[in-house]
Formats: C-alpha cells, structure tokens, sequence
C-alpha cells in the first residue's frame, strides 16, 4: 500500500469515525433521558486519561514542559475551557436539539468565522476566495436553517443557537491552541485538554451518576469515547503523515457523510432537499480553503493557508 493511499485512507477513516460518533449521540439523546453534560463530561475525562498516558509513554519530555512552564500551562487551559470543552458540548447539545447530520454541518462554517477574524484583526480584507467561501456559506445556511423560504425556519431558534454557537467553539479550538501546536506534539496537548476539560467537569459527571441503560446503549457510549474520540483522532494524525493538509480537509467532509447516512438510514431522520443543498454549499467552503486554486486558475499572487480543526 503506498503511503499517499495510506494517508487517505487514514484520514476518510477518522472522519468517519467521527460521523459515527455524532449519530450515536443522537441516538442516545431520543431514546434515552441521558444528560448532555455528563456524556461530554465522561468522554473527555476517559479519553483525556487514555491520550495523556499514551503521550506519556510516547514523549513524556512533552508532558513534562507543558505542565510545568506557567505560560504553557495558561494556553493550555484557555485551550481546555474556551476550545476543548467549549466546541465538544456545544456540538453534542446541537446533536441533540437538531440531528447529527445539521450538527456536523454547522460546525463546518468555522472556517467563514475564522476568515472574518482574521480580516477584522488584521485589518485587511478577506482574498476573493475567502470573500467567494464566505458568500457561498451564507447562501447554505440560508438553505439549511429556513428550507429556502423567507419567513420560515425548519430548524428551532434553540437548534440554530447552539448550532451557530458549535461554530464559533469550533474556531476557538483551531486558534487557540496554535502556539502550542508550533513547540508540542498534538497528541500531548489535545490529551492533557481533554484531561483538564474532563476534571472541570467532574461535578457534573458525579452529580448525574450513572444512567441506566441497556447493554446495547452502554456500547454506544464506549465506541463514542473509544472510536469516535480516541481512534478518530489518532487516525487523523497518522493521515497527516503522509498526505497533504489540503487532502485531509477536503477528505474531513467524510464526517457529516456518514452522519447523515446513519441518521437517515438507521435513525429515520428527514432532511430536505433544500437542507441537503444548504449543507453541501457550507461543506464547498471548507474544498474551497483546501483546495490550492493558485495552481488550478494560475493566480500569481494567491497565498493559501490550510485552517484545521477537530470536534
């Protein structure tokens, strides 16, 4: 197997797994009376624990300098609180007030929100390609949030809330942890977030205590922790290995794909044709920031840069 077929197939591996992820949770949220926060709560404690040993067994130098150098340790909480935790429960409550398909989608325009950022600090307008993906991405949202009628919503001002909220936090998480990610590992910093994202909420986690839930429910939440958090992550960052950042943004939108084919297929969800249009327009923007069109239109002064995340 070459090493770009690898990559690929690492990278549409960890999207997927993520997909899956999302369509268990809202599994879980329709069938029973599980609380949002705690599901956030134990799977950022447990896969914070499980990543952070293994970075410690990776590269325990790493740990060791991030705990104990006090601006490291403020990035890394900032990242912790206002990232980590912030993009994986407002994504999980958006999940559960809308579906896993919209969710997903949603979070997708994180890249708009980063380009306005930039521009608005930096003080310099957007490229024509930013300005295209921005245009583009309201044009989906419109689809998305009102079925393409003025007037009218087809999802919930709760739903849209914390959709809308899902994509802010989701760019909180690609920025914030930006100067950490120049000195440490990625597998030690989004570890040790986790970790301390888990511990602030431990409260919650010993308040609700443990639901009842029938054996079949229980495997969901540990493939969620295990599969959808764990595995997906760490395929993620093997892909990048060995395949550009360009390929494995293009190849992320495997996540809503599969999220909708199992919430269609297996959790009789309905989306529209307008949603499914709405929802392909914001999933173009994230090909369009990937995609290097300096080498495809010829443009002599067009300056790409790849903005990453993860939920």
């Amino acid at each position: 197997m070459s090493k770009q077929l690898k990559g690929i197939l690492f990278a549409a591996g960890g999207a997927s797994l993520w997909g899956g992820s999302g369509a268990a949770a809202q599994y879980l949220f329709s069938n029973t009376t599980i609380n949002t926060a705690w599901l956030v709560s134990l799977r950022l404690l447990t896969a914070g624990i499980l990543l952070t040993l293994w970075s410690l067994w990776k590269s325990p130098d790493q740990i060791h300098e991030l705990i104990h150098s006090k601006s490291n340790l403020k990035m890394l909480v900032a990242f912790s609180i206002f990232g980590m935790l912030n993009s994986q429960l407002t994504y999980f409550l958006a999940v559960k007030y809308s579906n896993a398909p919209t969710a997903t989608v949603i979070q997708y325009l994180q890249p708009v929100i980063i380009i306005v950022w930039i521009s608005l600090a930096s003080h310099k307008w957007p490229r024509r390609i930013d300005c295209l993906s921005i245009l583009v991405a309201l044009v989906g949202t419109f689809y998305l949030v009102t079925g393409g009628h003025f007037g009218t919503l087809t999802l919930t001002p709760t739903a849209i809330f914390w959709g809308v909220w899902c994509a802010f936090a989701a760019a909180f998480y690609t920025m914030l942890p930006a100067p950490l990610l120049k000195k440490f590992d990625a597998l030690a910093v989004c570890g040790l977030a986790m970790l301390v994202s888990g511990i602030i909420m431990l409260p919650v986690l010993i308040k609700n205590g443990w639901p009842s839930l029938t054996t079949g429910q229980w495997w969901l939440i540990v493939y969620i922790i295990v599969f959808g958090t764990m595995f997906s992550y760490t395929l993620f960052l093997q892909s990048i290995r060995y395949v550009a950042p360009s390929v494995t943004g293009i190849l992320s939108a495997f996540e809503p794909l599969v999220a909708t084919i199992l919430a269609v297929t297996l959790l009789g969800t309905r989306l529209t044709v307008a949603a499914i249009f709405g929802s392909l327009l914001i999933l173009l923007t994230t090909v369009m920031q990937s995609i290097p069109m300096n080498k495809i239109l010829g443009l002599r002064h067009f300056h790409w840069r790849h903005l990453w995340h993860h939920e």
